[in-house]
Formats: structure tokens, sequence, C-alpha cells
């Protein structure tokens, strides 16, 4: 009897340990589909699937400690939550900005240990900059006395102008083959001529097939 016991808790062991090794393999093979690194460590893709609660917390909490002691990065937090994640962004994201925001203003982490601990933190941060870069910061408005006021928050804003209807596509990526073989490395928005917008230039000088 007793050499049966030992004999079942050493298959429950096993399965266990299986188990885990089966996981542990898993999450490393899932994450490195979401993160893609060349051989000289260049980024060659990551997938952006940011929620947009996620990107609000993180800039409310960026916005709100841009004059304190410890100035929250909201890229640095993205990052954080994307490693923490496995580069996804569900229902624990949330949890993960306020972690690593919570372990910036104690100084018990900076972005810096993030990177030298966190195998993808580099990867990610530096594409969600690539992305958000520059659409959070410093800039300047007219008030109401007609003055030049400086402020710190979001700058991006919908290059359609308000009132103006148009359709998008969330076609990043996609495979496109006029003109030649590539991936679309664009998001179409398309309205009717005239329409009010501020990539208007842009557009002007790109060729189509380039879009």
């Amino acid at each position: 009897m007793g050499n049966k016991k030992n004999k079942m808790f050493a298959c429950l062991v096993m399965a266990v340990f299986l188990l885990a090794v089966g996981i542990y393999v898993y999450e490393g093979a899932h994450e490195s589909v979401l993160v893609t690194q060349t051989d000289n460590g260049k980024i060659k893709w990551v997938d952006f699937n940011v929620t947009a609660e996620a990107m609000k917390k993180a800039c409310l909490l960026d916005v709100e400690s841009y004059q304190s002691e410890t100035h929250l990065d909201w890229i640095t937090l993205l990052a954080y939550a994307a490693v923490k994640g496995g580069g996804e962004f569900g229902k624990k994201s949330e949890g993960y900005i306020d972690e690593a925001a919570a372990k910036l203003s104690a100084k018990e982490e900076t972005k810096e240990s993030f990177a030298q601990k966190y195998q993808y933190f580099s990867y990610y941060y530096e594409a969600y900059t690539a992305v958000l870069g520059g659409m959070v910061g410093e800039y300047e408005i007219e008030n109401e006395q007609g003055e030049m006021e400086k402020k710190y928050g979001l700058k991006a804003f919908s290059p359609i102008a308000k009132g103006f209807e148009y359709q998008d596509y969330d076609d990043f990526g996609v495979s496109r083959s006029f003109g030649y073989k590539r991936q679309h490395l664009g998001h179409d928005m398309m309205g009717l001529i005239g329409t009010p917008n501020s990539i208007k230039n842009y557009i002007e000088i790109q060729p189509c097939y380039n879009s």
C-alpha cells in the first residue's frame, strides 16, 4: 500500500512539473510572437494593442504628476503593463499601471531598472514611443484674454475637422501588392474632397502606392 501511495504521489508531482513547464513554454512562445527582434537587436514587429482605458489611465497619471517630485511618464507605465501582461492588455492592465506608478513614485524602481529586470521592456518602450511619442507634453494655447498660455497635457487631436464625416480602416500591417509587395505601415482615413484636415500636405506629396 505504501509503495502504491508513493508512486501516485510521484506521478502527481511529475504531472504538476510538466504542467508548469508547459505553461512556461507557452507564455514564452506567445510573447515572442508579440515582440520580434532581428539579429542586431532591432525591433522587427511589436503588436500595438494598448486599450483606450489603459492609455487614459497612464495619461492622467502623467499629467497629474507633471510638477511633482517624480514625474510619471505614461509610456513607461504602458511598457511596464505590457511586459507584466505578456504583451496583452486586459482587466489586469490598469492594476499593472498603478503598480508601476507606485514603484516609481516611491523611488523603488526607475525606467532603467525596469529595462534591466524585464527582457522586453525596452522593446515595448521604443515601440510605444514610436506610436505615442510627442502626444503628451508642453504646449501653448490662446486664453480668453488673447494671450498665449503654457500648459501640459494631451497634445494629440483628430486630423479630421469636427463635423466632417470620414471612413477609416484598421489595416496597419496588412499585405499590399500594388506597386510592390510590402506591409502597409499606415492607417487609412478617407473623407470627401475638400474635407479640412491637418495631414493634407502629407497626403499630397505621397505617391498613392506608398500610402
